[in-house]
């Protein structure tokens, strides 16, 4: 009577739930690889980064010198 296709669901819908279920995986890795070279702040050194804070005026040159001398550099 159904030839055991589960109902209807085989065949096509199969491969097709198949090629879904593949293409969301690979969106999914692609998507949580790249976080940190979209956020720029992966390839910086602490010293960069508190340098581009005193650019931002973030903090004052007080506050960078003693977090500088903290940093040992």
């Amino acid at each position: 009577m159904f030839d055991g296709h589960g109902f209807g669901f085989g065949g096509g819908f199969m491969w097709l739930f198949w090629i879904l279920l593949i293409v969301a995986i690979a969106w999914a890795v692609k998507a949580t690889a790249f976080t940190d070279r979209r956020n720029g702040g992966a390839d910086k050194s602490p010293l960069e980064i508190l340098q581009d804070r005193l650019a931002r005026g973030e903090i004052d040159e007080e506050e960078f010198e003693r977090k500088r001398k903290l940093l040992g550099r």
